[in-house]
C-alpha cells in the first residue's frame, strides 16, 4: 500500500511562509496544495513561485484538496480568522510563533480545533536543535537534581530597515507587540519545557532605542514556577548587531546546563540566515564537564552540513504529520502554545498595573493592557517638556488665550 501524501497549505504568504514552504519541498510524504493570503496577488505570486494555486477562500481550499493540515502565517494579531476557519472546514493547524497576540483569540483557536476534533500545534523548531534536546534529557534524567534557578537572555537588534519592510512591523495593532511577541517566543517556550508552569510574573517593558515604532524593544521578568523555582528574563531588541540568545538551568546540586539558541546578528525570516549554530555554552554536569567541546564540534559540523532554517523547520512539521498520523498530541500543541502567550500577556498587565501577576490570567478584552504605558506618556501635560524618550512627544505650546491644544 502507498505511503499516504499530506496536502498541506499555507495561509499567510509573507516572508516566513517561504520558509515552511521550502520545508514541505523537503518532506517526502507531503505536498503544498494551495495557498491563502489576506492580500490576493501575494498568494497569486506565491502561489507561481511555488507551483500550486491561490485562493481567496480558506473553506474551499480545504474543501476541495482535501488538505490534512494548513499552516498559519499571517501576521500574529491575525492568527485567528485563518486558524478557526481551517478548522471549521475540517484541516488540521500548525500556527507560527506565537500561537496568537492575546489568551482570548488563542482560546478561540483551540475551542474551534477541539470541536471539529483536528490537531492543533504551534511552531517553535528550535525545541529540535540537538544542544536544546541535550539539556531537556539531562534535566529529565535528574542529573542536575531539581531545577531551582533558570534564566532566559536575548540580546538582538532590529533597525528601521527591519520594521520599514512590512507595514505591519512595529504597531500594536497590527504586530500585537515587540520583542515579546515576535523575537522571545521561541526562548520562553523552551524555558517553559524546562521549567514547567508559572505560578507569578513581575515584569516590565520599555522602548529603549527605537523611537519610530509603538511597541517594546526590551522586558524584564522574575517569575516564581509552581515548582518553587525561580527565574529571571531578560529580552532586547536593542543591542547592535545582536549578541545572543540563550537558557540556563541551576539545580539544587550545584549543577548547571545550558544552550545558546541564538548567536550574533539574530536570524530574520526572510532577510538573513542564522549567523552562527546552536550550540551548549554552559554544563557543569558531574563526569560531564568535559563534554562541552565535543558536543560543540558535533553540532556545528551538522550545522554546517544542512540548511539549519529549512532543517529544522522540516522537523517540526514531519513530527506534526506524524503525530496526525498516529493520532497524539504534537509535542507543541496549542495549549503548550497559549502558555508562552500567558507569559507575555503577564508581563505587560505587570508593567500596566505595577505589581506582580498571579497565574492563571483572567481574561481582559483587547490589547489586554500592553498599550496602556505608551497611552499614558503620549498624554502628558502641556508642561511637559522636550525628550528623547521614545514614549514622550512635545506639546505644543499654548498661546495666550488659546484653549487646550489637542495632541
Amino acid at each position: 500500500m502507498p505511503e499516504k501524501i499530506y496536502k498541506i497549505s499555507i495561509a499567510g504568504c509573507g516572508k516566513v511562509a517561504h520558509l515552511h514552504a521550502k520545508a514541505i519541498q523537503n518532506i517526502p510524504n507531503a505536498r503544498l496544495s494551495g495557498v491563502w493570503s489576506r492580500t490576493p496577488k501575494t498568494a497569486k505570486d506565491f502561489a507561481s513561485q511555488y507551483k500550486t494555486r491561490a485562493y481567496s477562500s480558506i473553506n474551499q481550499m480545504v474543501v476541495e484538496n482535501e488538505i490534512d493540515l494548513v499552516i498559519v502565517c499571517t501576521p500574529h494579531p491575525f492568527h485567528w480568522q485563518p486558524a478557526v476557519e481551517a478548522a471549521e472546514a475540517g484541516a488540521n493547524v500548525l500556527v507560527e510563533k506565537p500561537l496568537a497576540s492575546n489568551l482570548q483569540d488563542c482560546d478561540a483557536i483551540i475551542n474551534a480545533c477541539k470541536v471539529r476534533y483536528v490537531k492543533l500545534g504551534v511552531i517553535s523548531q528550535r525545541r529540535w536543535y540537538p544542544p536544546v534536546i541535550r539539556v531537556k534529557e539531562a534535566i529529565d534524567a535528574g542529573k542536575i537534581g531539581k531545577p531551582v534557578l533558570s534564566t532566559v537572555t536575548v540580546l538582538g537588534w532590529r533597525d528601521k530597515a527591519y520594521y520599514d519592510a512590512d507595514a505591519w512591523r512595529g504597531k500594536w495593532q497590527t504586530e500585537g507587540g515587540g520583542v515579546l511577541v515576535n523575537q522571545s517566543p521561541h526562548q520562553l517556550d523552551i524555558l517553559l519545557w524546562y521549567m514547567g508552569d508559572i505560578e507569578e510574573v513581575y515584569g516590565v517593558w520599555r522602548n529603549l532605542n527605537h523611537p519610530y515604532i509603538e511597541v517594546e524593544d526590551t522586558a524584564l521578568a522574575i517569575v516564581k514556577f509552581k515548582s518553587g523555582a525561580i527565574g529571571n528574563i531578560l529580552v532586547s531588541n536593542s543591542q547592535k548587531p545582536g549578541i545572543y540568545g540563550n537558557i540556563h538551568v541551576h539545580g539544587e546540586n550545584g549543577a548547571s546546563v545550558g544552550v545558546q539558541t541564538d548567536g550574533g546578528a539574530m536570524f530574520i525570516a526572510g532577510m538573513t540566515g542564522i549567523a552562527e549554530p546552536p550550540v551548549n555554552d554552559l554544563w557543569t554536569v558531574p563526569g560531564e564537564e568535559n563534554m562541552l567541546k565535543k558536543w560543540v564540534k558535533q553540532d556545528t559540523e551538522f550545522f554546517n552540513s544542512c540548511d539549519p532554517i529549512v532543517y529544522f523547520m522540516k522537523c517540526q512539521i514531519e513530527d506534526f504529520i506524524n503525530a496526525i498520523k498516529d493520532d497524539r498530541e504534537h509535542a507543541v500543541s496549542g495549549e503548550v502554545g497559549r502558555k508562552t502567550v500567558e507569559l507575555f500577556t503577564a508581563i505587560y498587565r505587570s508593567t500596566r498595573d505595577n505589581q506582580p501577576v498571579k497565574f492563571p490570567l483572567k481574561l481582559e478584552p483587547g490589547l489586554d493592557g500592553r498599550q496602556k504605558l505608551f497611552e499614558d506618556k503620549r498624554k502628558k501635560t502641556k508642561d511637559q517638556r522636550r525628550t528623547n524618550s521614545p514614549f514622550e512627544e512635545p506639546v505644543p505650546r499654548q498661546r495666550k488665550g488659546q484653549g487646550d491644544v489637542k495632541i
